[in-house]
């Protein structure tokens, strides 16, 4: 079931989110300074990728006092326009019974780009 979940989500939008995170990602890399910023764009690229049965957890490694600030400017500078993006599209699919699963991914995807830094994604093939 999960990989039929995940190959309609591919078709219906999951793919281009995918080429969208992973374009910012590039972008971002360019930089120097953007590098860690492009690991995480990297990271919500992969979970548009395949959403079903992946899971997002935080990490055991500490990475130090600089977990917050990055949080902080990526929710300033980026992260609050994707987590709304994402909590649209999670409330419009929830409104139909068969769109209440792609919604739950939406949300799961609003969580991971709210505070990326010190979290993880297993993706469950």
């Amino acid at each position: 079931m999960k990989f039929i979940g995940n190959l309609l989500w591919l078709i219906f939008g999951g793919f281009e989110a995918a080429i969208g995170y992973f374009t910012g990602s590039l972008a971002l890399a360019i930089t120097i300074i953007g590098i860690p910023v492009a690991l995480q764009t990297f990271k919500l690229g992969i979970l548009c990728l395949w959403p079903f049965g992946s899971e997002v957890e935080k990490t055991d490694k500490p990475i130090g006092c600089i977990r917050s600030p990055l949080n902080l400017l990526w929710f300033i500078f980026g992260g609050l326009w994707a987590w709304i993006c994402h909590i649209i599209f999670g409330i419009i699919l929830c409104i139909t019974i068969i769109g209440i699963p792609f919604g739950k991914q939406h949300f799961k995807l609003a969580g991971l780009s709210l505070a990326p830094f010190g979290k993880q994604v297993h993706l469950k093939i």
